[in-house]
């Protein structure tokens, strides 16, 4: 079976395909080869964008993988739009060559503008009866522009939560299926991962991050109430690495004015992969954007969380933390309040265990860890009505 996944753009939409993916070569594990590369019955090629942030990720999983050029319309300027519309063209001129040579029987979409001339050149390549079938899963709530556009030609669209029928009008192609997760965040135990982190058992502990490449707003406010926080609780941070260099000037600082004591209860990375799932395993509270892993990490592992929706998204983490927190498992600050609130709303969770323990269990009860694999059943039900099967 020739699988083509079209998944670009941030780590909402690809890592999702990255766990279906992981959760088809394990099904298949025993007939197919040592790995997922051609050479068994699933033969697979990732089709993302030039100069993508999902070129290293699929590349070290060792997936196959081809980039297009891509980029969006919605919400850009005039000056820009006609150079984005150039960019689509190639992009549809590149997607159709890769059809025409990859020839995918079942195609997969997760977001990122990539998605929009793969669609389109699927649709204009193929007659309907000779296509490839075609699943696009939707990761938030609300579907960005991209995805509600692909959706149009899709034979099958998962969503992550029930909510998401509201946003779209092909609700008989719909199936709710959960948001699907790395496999690898789930190997932590909470003595392992302190020890790898190198925290202490005794102190509560908050995780704290922005999105794929950071976020300035909530790194300048950490940075801010620091010294307060390390007085009563241990801090991981991911600052992303477009504020690596401010931070550890930052770390310079906290050193000589809080002493070593304080300075070793702050672990602050400059991104991280393998040891993810150990922050969340020994976080008390997490604070962090409100992306569409939201909807699945944080339920995974039950933590309340902060969650400071990204304001130049349009509403898509809005509504993404709105849902979590109107079901008590998270509390929304607005960004333009992160640095004057952020520092009152940790200590009251943190020092408030009643309130904690029941956002704790609010946040537990949203999880849906079979995602991955029915996501996996919906592809393999589509590869089935080709005479194929995944």
């Amino acid at each position: 079976m020739r699988l083509l996944i079209c998944a670009g753009g941030t780590g909402g939409g690809v890592y999702p395909a990255l766990a279906v993916l992981n959760a088809l070569a394990d099904e298949k594990r025993d007939q197919l080869d040592d790995d997922i590369h051609p050479g068994g019955d699933l033969q697979v090629l990732w089709v993302g964008s030039v100069g993508g942030m999902e070129t290293d990720l699929v590349k070290r999983e060792g997936v196959p993988f081809e980039a297009i050029p891509a980029a969006g319309v919605h919400g850009v300027g005039w000056r820009t739009l006609p150079g984005n519309l150039i960019q689509l063209a190639r992009g549809f001129l590149a997607a159709r060559r890769i059809l025409k040579k990859f020839k995918p029987e079942v195609m997969f979409f997760t977001g990122g503008f990539v998605a929009v001339p793969m669609a389109i050149a699927s649709m204009l390549t193929y007659k309907n009866r000779s296509r490839p079938r075609s699943l696009v899963y939707v990761p938030d709530i609300e579907p960005a522009l991209a995805l509600k556009t692909v959706s149009r030609f899709a034979d099958r669209i998962a969503i992550t939560v029930d909510e998401t029928r509201a946003y779209m009008k092909l609700r008989s192609k719909m199936v709710v299926t959960g948001y699907p997760v790395r496999a690898d965040l789930q190997k932590w135990d909470r003595e392992r991962a302190l020890r790898t982190l190198q925290l202490s058992p005794g102190l509560p502990t908050v995780f704290i991050f922005g999105g794929s490449k950071g976020s300035r707003s909530i790194n300048q406010a950490v940075q801010k109430i620091l010294p307060d926080l390390l007085r009563e609780m241990q801090v991981i941070h991911i600052s992303g690495t477009l504020d690596w260099q401010d931070i550890q000037v930052s770390q310079k600082l906290l050193f000589q004015r809080a002493g070593s004591e304080a300075f070793q209860r702050y672990k602050v990375y400059p991104y991280m992969h393998s040891e993810m799932g150990a922050a969340f395993t020994v976080a008390d509270l997490v604070v962090c954007r409100a992306g569409a892993s939201t909807l699945g990490e944080l339920p995974l592992f039950g933590v309340p969380a902060i969650l400071v929706p990204y304001p130049y998204a349009w509403r898509y983490q809005q509504v993404n933390a709105q849902y979590l927190a109107e079901r008590g498992a998270a509390l929304v600050l607005q960004d333009a309040k992160v640095s004057t609130d952020l520092l009152p709303l940790i200590r009251d969770l943190i020092h408030n265990r009643e309130k904690l323990s029941a956002m704790r269990t609010a946040m537990s009860g949203l999880v849906q860890p079979e995602a991955a694999k029915n996501i996996a059943g919906e592809l393999r039900a589509l590869a089935s009505t080709i005479g194929g099967s995944l």
